[in-house]
């Protein structure tokens, strides 16, 4: 044990709270005296007297990979930022603060909100800025809020997703937006629905906006996804009807034969294939997701009562998997397990079942209630340990998403301990894509190089072997029976990564953006 925590005071920094959040288990207080806390990394120039043997032993290391995510929104000001009006450097203060919480619970990802009702949470040409930054849409905050999000998340080893709502445009119909709003500039493709305004699903026009969007995103940020939540057709609400006998009338006459809602579904699954295709074109290492109700149908699996969210919202998750389009799914199963009629037993066992080629599915939790009557700690803990034996009997269940980040980052009711303590006990990257594992297995696609290390004593400079696009460098503690991760240190995008390891044996691989990993090179530090 001791020669772990020689290792992990200098591999966490990026982990450690800046902003009064407690790490998890690790404080300055219970470091050995004589170890030395190490600066941040920097890029270090290969001088030749430190050159590397020509040819390094190498072993293959491997660790158990899971998604460790949470959703951030800023729409009604949710999460982040948490009001309108902030100054750019409360804004940031509070966002570094979560991720710091996020990074002392060991966490990998996150789903950032940066579309809510056709606006942006970045400068965009397509889109006018969100109301919830300034309190006016349009209005410039004066910064880029998403490329600082991704910077501070990936140099803490956290993944950023791009979280977008397709339809939704407007969540308020009293609003006034500018003429770069979608509304203003396709009128033609909304629906008033209640209070708000909807895009129409069935028009091409919509499917081509967004996929401009999505293209606009993955060219200008390094986001590591785009991901989709539970908003496709709207929700009931009241007697309202979603008005859209024109474009179903249009479709009868041209000859079509599905009843509205397999067309409706059909309109959906279009945009689902399209947008997958999409990401795959632009980003080969982006991974695309959406998190569906947590109810596919009444009666699926037996004794499950709740919204059809098949025949209702045009949800068809079953699809999306089974035919490739997404990476993964994230049901939102937001009941306690004490609920009968949605049985988060029965529900997580039936999304389980989903999983396939390499494609996962991530459990969807509601920890906003944490403390409430039905929502002691112990709810989340056992909604965690049914999922978990989910993995354990095989399936592709590989992880839990929690909304929101906040409960996590505080450490509500001790759940960020409880969790590291019993589940996220070492650090794990996510599941590789499986389109990167169908490639590897055809040959078209090769496991990334082992890493180039420089090595002076317990000082080491670490570099990709090759031009891949690194995620981080996973070391590796040989002292046991078979090498065990320690540490997970966030690569960077150009230039070395200092290390600095105590006294032992180690080995140091590399882990793609594709979610591939090398073999390790062995490294001795007397």
């Amino acid at each position: 044990m001791q020669r772990l925590r020689r290792l992990i005071p200098v591999l966490t920094f990026f982990s450690l709270g800046a902003c009064g959040v407690d790490a998890a288990s690790t404080s300055p207080s219970d470091l050995p005296p004589e170890v030395p806390k190490t600066p941040e990394s920097t890029p270090t120039e290969d001088r030749p007297e430190d050159r590397p043997e020509q040819e390094p032993e190498t072993i293959a290391v491997a660790h158990e990979r899971e998604l460790r995510a949470a959703w951030i929104h800023y729409v009604w000001n949710g999460v982040w930022p948490s009001r309108s009006g902030m100054t750019q450097a409360e804004a940031k203060a509070e966002l570094v603060g979560l991720f710091d919480g996020l990074a002392a619970a060991r966490m990998n990802a996150v789903f950032l909100q940066v579309r809510t009702e056709g606006d942006a949470l970045y400068p965009s040409a397509l889109a006018p800025w969100a109301r919830f930054l300034t309190g006016t849409m349009g209005q410039d905050p004066g910064w880029d809020p998403l490329a600082f999000a991704i910077d501070e998340a990936h140099a803490r080893g956290i993944e950023l997703h791009a979280w977008l709502n397709p339809y939704r445009a407007l969540s308020q119909t009293s609003l006034t937006p500018p003429a770069s709003h979608v509304t203003k500039r396709m009128p033609e493709v909304t629906v008033p629905w209640g209070t708000q305004i909807w895009l129409d699903p069935a028009a091409p026009e919509v499917r081509t906006d967004l996929q401009n969007v999505i293209a606009e995103l993955l060219d200008r940020y390094d986001v590591d996804g785009i991901h989709f939540d539970d908003y496709f057709y709207p929700y009931p609400n009241g007697n309202l009807t979603f008005d859209d006998d024109k474009r179903f009338n249009a479709y009868v006459g041209q000859g079509g034969t599905l009843v509205r809602t397999a067309w409706r579904r059909q309109n959906v699954n279009t945009l689902v294939r399209e947008v997958s295709e999409h990401v795959a074109q632009k980003r080969a290492d982006a991974r695309f997701g959406i998190s569906p109700f947590g109810i596919y149908k009444p009666g699926v699996p037996e004794g499950i009562q709740g919204l059809d969210a098949y025949n209702v919202i045009a949800c068809d998750p079953v699809t999306w998997i089974d035919e490739g389009w997404v990476d993964y799914l994230v049901p939102q199963l937001y009941w306690p397990t004490t609920r009968e009629k949605q049985a988060f037993g029965k529900l997580v066992t039936w999304w389980a079942s989903l999983a396939r080629d390499g494609r996962s599915v991530f459990v969807g939790h509601d920890i906003t209630k944490i403390g409430q009557d039905e929502w002691p700690l112990e709810e989340i803990e056992l909604q965690m340990h049914l999922s978990r034996a989910e993995r354990t009997a095989g399936k592709g269940l590989r992880g839990n998403v929690f909304f929101t980040a906040r409960p996590l980052a505080n450490d509500q009711l001790g759940l960020r301990t409880s969790l590291t303590t019993t589940y996220w006990q070492t650090p794990a990257t996510t599941p590789p894509l499986a389109s990167a594992l169908a490639a590897r297995a055809s040959g078209a696609l090769q496991d990334p190089s082992a890493p180039r290390v420089v090595q002076r004593g317990a000082e080491l400079t670490v570099t990709p072997g090759d031009d891949t696009r690194a995620r981080a460098f996973a070391i590796y503690d040989r002292s046991g029976a078979s090498p065990a991760l320690a540490e997970l240190v966030p690569a960077r995008a150009s230039g070395g990564t200092d290390v600095t390891l105590g006294t032992g044996h180690w080995a140091i691989s590399v882990v793609d953006r594709h979610g591939l990993e090398s073999r390790a090179v062995v490294v001795v530090v007397p």
